[in-house]
């Protein structure tokens, strides 16, 4: 809050960065929660980090979203993961060219922060949309809270530190959702042995505060109970483990990532492993959720 009081002041520029790094630090806060942390009560957990200060995905989606992508034999799949890039192939070879051409530009680093955060906006609304219409269970409830929450931001926003929505929603809300994915474009991989789809990012400690650890992705799926402060000793204390169940599938910070793939597809947007003898997909593959 008090950061957004200095919208008020002669500081307000300060306000600028820092606003979009505490709602991305929030859905890092969000993410822990998810997993048991920081009390063994859910209702307590949710209460604590619910207000939506990134606006778009309810909390409670998140969270069923987000614990369905734990199901790690299914990690990339465009039919079962709900965190997944990938489509399968027949939905790819049934896309226009302009379609296709904006997905692999979302592949490589740059597309992602550039344009990501607004196919997964569009995707995420849409898909819901649809769930809200066949009253999935769970998902008005989850909305609902959600708005009650979204009124809360209103005010903070608009009543107290007399900022624009729209400002907040395109140098606040945007930017948040292209750091957090930064942490989750180089997560995930395609790959036949399960370790292998996810990746460890030997990150600056400023970045892996931000993403409260979660750049050490393949303990964090080892060990999703584990609180973020566990995550680097149990890390150094089994290394050669976890780059052995991944094959060394490891990057040196995500200045490695930029140099890398920021202009570069990191793989196609088909998944490349997959058999296409799968029933006919009803739901876009990768945008009902938020990449976490």
């Amino acid at each position: 809050m008090s950061v957004g009081l200095l919208w008020t002041t002669p500081l307000w520029f300060l306000s600028i960065p820092l606003l979009p790094i505490i709602a991305a630090f929030h859905t890092s806060l969000q993410h822990e929660t998810i997993h048991g942390h920081p009390t063994r009560w859910p209702l307590v957990n949710e209460a604590l980090v619910s207000l939506p200060l990134a606006v778009v995905f309810p909390y409670r989606r998140y969270k069923d979203l987000h614990l369905k992508h734990h199901r790690d034999e299914h990690l990339t799949d465009p039919f079962e993961d709900p965190e997944s890039y990938f489509w399968d192939a027949k939905s790819v070879a049934q896309m226009t060219d302009f379609k296709q051409l904006l997905l692999s530009i979302n592949n490589t680093l740059v597309g992602r922060l550039a344009i990501g955060p607004a196919l997964t906006i569009i995707g995420f609304g849409r898909t819901e949309f649809e769930r809200l219409k066949d009253d999935e269970l769970g998902v008005r409830r989850a909305w609902f809270l959600h708005l009650l929450g979204l009124f809360a931001v209103v005010f903070f926003v608009q009543g107290l530190f007399g900022m624009s929505l729209i400002y907040y929603g395109l140098f606040v809300v945007y930017p948040a959702i292209s750091l957090t994915s930064l942490r989750a474009y180089a997560e995930h991989q395609a790959a036949e042995a399960v370790g292998a789809r996810t990746a460890i990012v030997e990150a600056h400690p400023l970045w892996a505060f931000l993403y409260l650890n979660n750049n050490l992705h393949i303990v964090h799926h080892a060990s999703p109970h584990t609180p973020w402060y566990d995550l680097p000793p149990l890390y150094h204390e089994r290394r050669t483990q976890y780059l052995t169940a991944n094959e060394n599938t490891l990057f040196d910070g995500y200045s490695d990532i930029a140099k890398r793939f920021a202009f570069q597809v990191k793989q196609t947007v088909a998944h490349p492993i997959l058999h296409n003898d799968q029933p006919e997909l009803l739901l876009a593959p990768s945008k009902d959720n938020r990449h976490s």
